[in-house]
């Protein structure tokens, strides 16, 4: 992952871990998911209250870099945040396929969001930057693309952006059945250690692994 200067010295701190999984099969669904989505309930029920994730030193992290990208995050929930709350809501996590509710899951546990893309619809190696004001991005679940401001921080490859950094995919490079090879990136923010991240990346690899059969590379963690 190569970082934009101007990233750098607005984010000091910042980074990410990132790595790949090779030889996946999305199945339709995984017998064994079931057991995992409720281990990570149980544990996450047992660890916050709202008012504990409100609170929390991770969540806090990134919604503090939410408000610096003009993103508000009491209307855009940080991705692992997100999932959090809706456990501890009671309600049932987004079931899309094996793949994506691991990955899922490995962010809540973990605290900390992943994007994840797949691989063979990359053109080349991926940056950080911020966005040029007006630039477009269809994401994952948008009926229409959005235009976004020169606050906002995207990764990109050399084609496009792929994600509005840390929180939703784009549509074109998402992982669906068809994919055989997911680039994973864990994604910190200031204040957040590099250790955490490169956790956060480690369990959703070995989750992966777990439930589609891939074999995921070591994190390599940037900059």
């Amino acid at each position: 992952m190569q970082f934009s200067r101007e990233v750098l010295d607005a984010f000091p701190g910042i980074s990410v871990a990132e790595g790949v999984v090779r030889s996946v099969h999305v199945a339709d669904t995984h017998p064994g998911l079931e057991a995992l989505r409720e281990a990570v309930t149980r544990e996450l029920l047992s660890r916050y209250t709202l008012e504990q994730v409100r609170n929390d030193p991770v969540f806090r992290a990134y919604r503090d870099f939410f408000w610096s990208t003009g993103v508000d995050p009491t209307k855009t929930r940080p991705a692992s945040e997100a999932l959090v709350r809706r456990i501890l809501a009671g309600k049932p996590l987004p079931r899309i396929n094996p793949a994506v509710d691991a990955y899922n899951l490995a962010s809540a546990a973990s605290g900390v969001p992943l994007a994840a893309f797949d691989a063979d619809r990359l053109h080349g190696d991926l940056s950080l930057r911020f966005a040029r004001e007006g630039e477009a991005f269809l994401g994952i679940g948008m009926q229409a693309p959005i235009l976004l401001g020169d606050n906002q921080v995207v990764v990109t490859d050399a084609a496009a952006i792929v994600a509005v950094y840390p929180y939703r995919d784009a549509d074109a490079t998402k992982v669906t059945a068809g994919t055989t090879t997911i680039h994973i990136v864990a994604c910190g923010v200031p204040t957040i250690e590099r250790e955490r991240v490169a956790g956060a990346y480690r369990t959703c690899a070995r989750y992966l692994e777990e439930f589609t059969g891939g074999t995921a590379s070591a994190p390599q963690v940037f900059p």
